[in-house]
């Protein structure tokens, strides 16, 4: 982030600096033109590249960063303002054309500048206004009498222009990458969020968010329909750990997590209760009718090729699998589900018991 805002601050600068050059290439033309002495474009292109250099010299040193303001805006166009109206001043021959890059100043400045900085500059500047028209006789022109100053007139307007419109270009751009960010930050804030309800290990929901979603269904189906859950432990997985290594046992997981998700229904709730043992949410399912479905799971876990992560590898379930009752709570349904599941290593693993 600092290196962003410090590039963009350098981007400002050099624009800045690029516009205070053709200025005074335009005061150049006026005074071959023989409308103001030499020294005025000279001085004009000093004025301004010397407050250029001591705010990139500000940027680069982290000194903004300091400040509520990062892009110095208010100074910024403080000293622009007193540069445009001074000239204005000095050099009245052509103080028309100091007062239009003042637009150009302010379209700089409304890039960063908040609603109260706007304000705040808006009434200086009508101050030094009121000071140069009001409380000074100096005859503030644009000339155009000879071909050169007609030229270099013209050029005010074109360059003053141009420059607007590459600011319209300058903006859209830094508003797109604003977008952009905005894009990539929603992201994120899903992708930790969904983290945040996620087993790393498995994609399986974490504890909190089972045993939240749980909690949500049991409420549901006491006002509505029955639930059904099944407490899902993985047969001697300790010895899988031990003869085959820990790399080969997440593999395990995650095989076993990708298979029941692709064999269950969308509203189904998959997560993983601790360790290798997982809990499963069925809504609107009967406990006949969700034992079957456990059977039909723990019959395709038994089937799939566990040779392809170690020669000689099987891999089977155990379930235990319960109905909420009337009334029932979420400590009394698991601790059912939870002795149905005992049931089912007691009576040698590899099996789905009802509870």
């Amino acid at each position: 982030m600092l290196a962003r805002r410090a590039r963009q601050r350098r981007q400002i600068q050099v624009m800045i600096a690029a516009s205070y050059v053709l200025d005074a290439l335009v005061l150049q033309l006026y005074a071959y033109a023989g409308t103001i002495p030499v020294t005025i474009g000279l001085a004009y292109a000093a004025c301004g590249l010397t407050s250029v250099a001591f705010y990139l010299v500000l940027s680069e040193t982290g000194f903004t960063e300091r400040l509520k303001d990062h892009y110095f805006v208010t100074p910024q166009l403080i000293i622009s303002t007193l540069i445009m109206l001074g000239f204005a001043y000095v050099a009245p021959q052509v103080g028309m054309m100091f007062l239009c890059e003042l637009f150009l100043v302010f379209s700089f400045g409304a890039l960063r500048a908040t609603p109260g900085q706007t304000a705040l500059l808006w009434t200086l500047l009508t101050l030094g206004l009121a000071a140069l028209f009001l409380l000074t006789d100096k005859p503030v022109t644009m000339p155009y009498g000879g071909p050169i100053e007609r030229f270099a007139t013209m050029s005010v307007f074109v360059l003053g222009i141009g420059r607007c419109m590459f600011l319209g270009i300058f903006s859209s751009a830094l508003r797109h990458s604003l977008y952009q960010r905005g894009l990539k930050l929603r992201e994120a804030y899903r992708r930790i969020e969904e983290l945040a309800e996620l087993d790393e290990l498995t994609g399986a929901l974490n504890r909190r968010s089972i045993m939240r979603a749980l909690d949500e269904e049991i409420a549901r189906a006491q006002r509505l329909n029955p639930c059904a859950v099944a407490l899902i432990d993985l047969d001697w997985f300790k010895r899988i750990n031990d003869a085959y290594g820990h790399p080969t046992g997440d593999e395990v997981l995650r095989t076993f997590a990708i298979t029941i998700f692709a064999n269950i229904r969308a509203v189904d709730k998959f997560g993983r209760y601790g360790g290798e043992e997982f809990l499963l949410l069925l809504p609107d399912t009967s406990e006949h009718d969700a034992a079957q479905m456990l059977d039909r799971l723990r019959m395709i876990i038994a089937e799939l090729d566990w040779s392809a992560f170690s020669e000689g590898m099987r891999v089977t379930i155990s379930a235990g699998v319960t109905a909420l009752r009337k009334d029932e709570n979420t400590d009394t349904l698991l601790a059912r589900a939870d002795r149905a599941l005992y049931a089912s290593k007691a009576g040698g693993r590899n099996r789905v018991t009802t509870g």
